[in-house]
């Protein structure tokens, strides 16, 4: 039977590898905007389905994407890849990267998801915090001067198809029988707790695999922009990407995405209109004042829409499959 999911993730692969075929010849700003446009789509999925699909509220997802980042980039920078293909020894260090952060988020879940609301955000901001400040620490990554990434093996093919593939695994999750503990808990904890679901256990593993896809992301940033800082995982990165969950409607994928990719779009043409000489003076001063009117649109947008663009309609659902009796 037709499963929408399953044909959705074989054309975005396929549709991947032919345009990486052309994308040699793109000038190199938009290439940029691209790569980060589904780099983002990864981190907005993933935090979605901590904050969206189980209704937990986190704080610190570029806590593990600077786990991710930073692990990856160490595995290529410091272990000799031994005569390996180059394609397998950079997916080694994506694994390397999520797998971190996944640990990273394991270590932040058990402890910190029993509690609730502001009180969970509070916590997932600080761990988050932490893990920044620790890489601030270490020297042999650069510490506060950054870590230069010796080769960057990120290209559009792997950005989209781990955008694809994060699209795929957690829509299926949560359309599968055990995903439906994630929804259960979003909707009434309580209710589910007396049903015998093991609310803390769904919270961890959903706070870990949305951890495991963050450090993924991390992974194809390092090696996309080839030097990173601590000081680009700040809270400030956790807000942009909290944002674009909400802006797109906590708990559905498809408006998710598109969140993402608006809010990758919009300050780039707002900061290109400001340049524009040819546009009249008044249109560029306010493009120059782009964060001012770009946190303005993003409350008329909150005030008019506060359950999203797109509310909770949902665009990837399976269909159901019945047996006959």
């Amino acid at each position: 039977m037709f499963e929408r999911p399953k044909t959705l993730f074989a054309v975005a692969v396929a549709l991947s590898f032919a345009v990486s075929k052309f994308s040699g010849g793109v000038n190199p700003y938009y290439y940029d905007i691209i790569l980060s446009i589904g780099i983002n789509i990864i981190l907005a999925v993933s935090l979605n389905l901590v904050n969206g699909h189980t209704g937990q509220f986190s704080l610190g997802h570029a806590g593990f994407m600077a786990a991710g980042a930073y692990t990856a980039a160490a595995f290529t920078t410091f272990v000799p890849p031994h005569h390996i293909a180059t394609t397998l020894f950079f997916l080694l260090a994506l694994f390397a990267g999520g797998l971190a952060a996944a640990l990273a988020g394991l270590a932040v879940g058990v402890p910190s998801l029993r509690l609730k609301g502001d009180y969970l955000a509070i916590v997932t901001l600080g761990f988050g915090q932490i893990i920044v400040v620790i890489l601030q620490n270490i020297d042999a990554v650069g510490a506060s001067r950054g870590f230069s990434v010796a080769s960057g093996y990120t290209n559009f093919f792997w950005t989209y198809f781990f955008a694809a593939l994060t699209v795929y695994v957690i829509v299926h999750l949560v359309d599968s029988t055990y995903g439906r503990g994630f929804l259960a808990v979003r909707d009434d904890e309580i209710a589910a707790d007396a049903m015998g679901i093991n609310t803390t256990k769904y919270k961890v593993v959903a706070f870990t695999l949305g951890a495991f896809f963050a450090g993924i992301a991390g992974g194809l940033y390092a090696h996309f922009k080839q030097f990173i800082s601590p000081d680009g995982f700040d809270f400030f990165k956790s807000v942009d990407i909290v944002v674009m969950v909400i802006l797109g409607g906590m708990g559905n994928t498809a408006g998710v995405i598109f969140a993402a990719v608006l809010l990758t779009i919009l300050p780039e043409w707002l900061r290109t209109v400001s340049g524009c000489t040819f546009l009249p003076h008044w249109l560029r001063d306010v493009a120059q004042n782009r964060m001012i009117l770009y946190s303005l649109l993003l409350i008329v947008l909150m005030l008019t829409r506060p359950q999203g663009l797109f509310g909770d309609a949902r665009l990837f659902r399976r269909t159901p499959k019945f047996k006959k009796p």
